[in-house]
């Protein structure tokens, strides 16, 4: 089912679908993490509330491929960027990103929604916070089905990485909005997937560790969630 246009509705309309899409990928995660990895929805790590958590039981986890539910092979996007150096030298060395159970938290998913992007200072705090488990080697899946604010006409991804990527990628009129995956390895690898309203998703990696990920079907949970929303707003939401 191709992105519908949820900016031309309610806040909280999107709310509903997103509530029903957190709780689609995370249940996906579920049946396909390796063992020893778990997911939590909507929980908080460190000062941040992210929508889902992926954490290890295990203190140092083994480079393993988890079977058929993680793979080593590189994830096919329409753009594949590399820090330009050592991003992780900035970090800053004041925050640290902590589950409140003890698990180690490896990865986190964000759907990005209206509130993140109606005011400057809105924004400003979900770029820092992306930045912030960036320097902290947590791995990061962001999907953002609404275009770029005004004051910001290059996108999420560019303002997250541009004291790291020489030239990083700018969304582009006919296809303003992105899926973004990070890799937090010996440096910040990016996998851009731009798209549009009336665009199918695509799958997405999650990772777990330098080289290891899981494929998240977006389209397919994207549609499980579409189908729990009530009809009145299916009818009345643009596709």
């Amino acid at each position: 089912m191709p992105m519908h246009d949820w900016t031309k509705v309610d806040a909280g309309v999107y709310h509903a679908l997103h509530l029903h899409w957190i709780t689609e990928i995370d249940r996906y995660l579920r049946r396909h993490l390796p063992e020893g990895y778990y997911s939590m929805p909507e929980q908080v790590a460190g000062p941040f509330a992210p929508d889902i958590l992926a954490l290890s039981t295990n203190p140092l986890p083994k480079h393993d491929d988890g079977g058929d539910t993680a793979t080593l092979a590189r994830p096919k996007t329409k753009i594949v960027q590399d820090s330009a150096g050592n991003f992780y030298l900035r970090k800053q060395r004041t925050v640290a990103i902590r589950h409140v159970g003890g698990d180690r938290l490896v990865a986190v998913i964000e759907l990005i929604s209206p509130g993140n992007k109606d005011s400057n200072s809105k924004y400003r705090q979900l770029v820092e916070k992306a930045k912030t488990l960036l320097r902290e080697k947590i791995h990061l899946l962001i999907v953002d089905p609404f275009p770029p604010p005004k004051k910001h006409p290059g996108g999420l991804h560019f303002d997250i990485v541009e004291d790291a990527f020489e030239d990083p990628f700018q969304v582009t009129a006919d296809q303003p909005l992105m899926q973004l995956a990070y890799e937090c390895g010996e440096d910040l690898r990016a996998y851009v997937e731009p798209y549009a309203v009336g665009e199918r998703l695509s799958n997405m990696p999650v990772y777990l560790q330098p080289d290891v990920y899981i494929e998240v079907p977006l389209e397919e949970t994207y549609m499980a969630a579409w189908a729990e929303l009530a009809p009145r707003w299916q009818a009345v939401v643009p596709g």
